[in-house]
């Protein structure tokens, strides 16, 4: 069977098309930019372009697929998808029997219109993933200062995460779309622990041999800091938000990826030591 992997280069969509390859299924691969696939995803990968906000661009992708791995949101400014019925329409006419949505909400379009091709019968099961904080975050936030001078400088210190491992959301993603039994899930995604900021910059110093400093920002000097990036107020204030009032969801430890994939979520302490280089001088 052929499963259709969107996101292909992404940080998750590339583990994702890693672990179907790995475990002998054939994969499609679909990117907005084919020309970068080569130097990401494995060799003889089928790379497909196309463009979640085109379902125009998508008919072609979809030919043949018996399973999808999709995401909610197209362009590198994350924006939501909005003509999520089109890409379902799509998906239920080439005959796709499991979806998984990575990131979503119910309520979102794509998501609503799985649900009412559900209702339907038209034998599509499909089953929602929604990590917690990646991991991988660590790297875009964090890398430059630490790289260039020692330090991480972030609000809110003590804040709880029971971040995730980007290869373990992988595996699940995975997992459901070549098993049986989880359609109609919604598996929340954590990793082994919670940690506080200050503990994951303990964790990530030991990683590295790097000594760093944590430099606690109020949250006025947060907001300032963040306006020097360039960020927009919108994005601004849900940082504030996600830090300062992180959800219950986010340092709550689940065993979803133990349970889905048979063996036990990686530490962020793993994460670290795999991607040390990249945070020293």
């Amino acid at each position: 069977m052929t499963i259709l992997v969107t996101g292909a280069t992404g940080t998750v969509g590339r583990l994702v098309v890693d672990e179907l390859v790995q475990a002998g299924h054939q994969v499609r691969a679909l990117t907005r930019n084919p020309s970068h696939a080569s130097e990401v995803l494995p060799a003889g990968v089928e790379v497909v372009a196309g463009d979640l906000a085109d379902p125009d661009s998508l008919v072609q992708a979809f030919d043949g697929v018996t399973a999808a791995h999709l995401i909610t949101f197209a362009g590198d400014d994350y924006a939501p998808l909005s003509r999520g019925d089109e890409i379902v329409e799509l998906v239920v006419k080439a005959g796709v029997r499991r979806v998984t949505v990575l990131g979503g909400r119910a309520d979102g379009p794509l998501e609503q219109a799985l649900a009412a091709a559900t209702e339907q019968a038209t034998g599509l099961e499909w089953t929602l993933l929604e990590p917690v904080e990646f991991m991988s975050n660590t790297l875009r936030w964090w890398a430059g200062s630490v790289k260039a001078h020692g330090v991480v400088r972030e609000p809110f210190g003590d804040r709880l995460s029971a971040l995730v491992h980007e290869a373990d959301i992988a595996a699940v993603a995975a997992a459901v779309l070549t098993g049986e039994g989880h359609g109609g899930r919604t598996y929340t995604l954590t990793g082994p622990e919670a940690l506080t900021t200050r503990e994951k910059v303990r964790v990530l110093a030991e990683a590295t041999g790097v000594g760093i400093t944590f430099t606690e920002l109020t949250e006025q000097e947060a907001r300032t800091e963040w306006r020097s990036y360039g960020m927009g107020e919108e994005t601004i204030e849900f940082l504030v938000q996600a830090l300062g009032n992180t959800p219950e969801v986010g340092y709550t430890v689940v065993p979803t990826v133990e349970q889905v994939t048979g063996r036990p979520a990686r530490s962020f302490a793993q994460w670290a030591a795999e991607h040390a280089a990249a945070f020293r001088p």
